[in-house]
């Protein structure tokens, strides 16, 4: 690996994370290279962070993933802009990555497209974690909004209650921040479809699907499925690109 840049710049690496495993290495030793060619700062702009949902130890002799991880980046950049950073447990970036981290909100956008898209339906939170959001979506669009309550039986399997929706709200769209193996919006459309709702779409910021994931989603009735593009998928279409530019302005100041 190579690079050049002028004596006394502020470099900026650009890379979504997902398939981690190949990318974080090279992220590393790109950090190292743009300093011995003269990069005073370095910043790493990942839409995508990897890494971030293992907060806790569920298990004996699991790795705290986040923090390792975390404490890694921290070391090799001076600062670390992803888009909607798993943190359930904690309240800010910077607690686990310790440098000028922040995560940035996808709702400016997902906002953006819920006015366009379906600005009739009930924005619907599969659980509490997913709260603030849906709220602040819904209370930018002028949607009502409901939380489900989730519960995890096993790794794959999910249930989600929903309360009551409203008569006059027969769409809704489901939002949540990760979809991996999809079992969360699949039980959440399900309930929603119990709760007498006849058309269920969904909005994802990171999409992680894994092999199956599209089916088991599609087969629980959900009928549009996009996403944001900080993980490249067949769903993206909702750009988080102006979210980045602006938090990267107030860096590079």
């Amino acid at each position: 690996m190579r690079v050049a840049v002028p004596v006394a710049r502020h470099a900026v690496l650009v890379r979504s994370l997902h398939d981690p495993n190949a990318k974080l290495v090279e992220t590393a030793l790109a950090a190292d290279a743009l300093r011995r060619a003269g990069a005073r700062r370095v910043t790493l702009v990942a839409p995508y962070l990897p890494y971030m949902r293992q907060d806790a130890v569920f298990r004996p002799g699991e790795p705290l993933s986040q923090r390792a991880i975390g404490h890694w980046l921290g070391l090799t950049y001076d600062a670390v802009l992803t888009v909607e950073a798993h943190l359930h447990r904690i309240v800010r970036l910077d607690e686990v990555i310790p440098c000028a981290a922040r995560s940035l909100p996808a709702a400016p956008a997902i906002t953006q497209w819920v006015r366009r898209w379906r600005p009739t339906s009930v924005l619907v939170g599969p659980d509490d974690e997913s709260a603030p959001w849906v709220r602040a979506i819904a209370a930018a669009t002028g949607s009502p909004w409901l939380v489900g309550r989730k519960r995890r039986l096993r790794d794959r399997l999910v249930r989600v209650d929903v309360p009551a929706v409203p008569p006059a709200y027969r769409r809704a769209v489901v939002i949540d921040d990760i979809a991996s193996s999809g079992a969360t919006l699949a039980a959440t459309a399900r309930a929603l479809r119990r709760a007498g709702v006849r058309r269920v779409d969904a909005i994802v910021v990171h999409a992680i699907f894994g092999p199956d994931a599209i089916h088991r989603i599609r087969r629980a009735g959900v009928r549009r499925l996009v996403s944001c593009d900080t993980v490249p998928h067949a769903t993206n279409a909702i750009a988080c690109a102006g979210v980045v530019a602006s938090a990267l302005r107030e860096v590079l100041r």
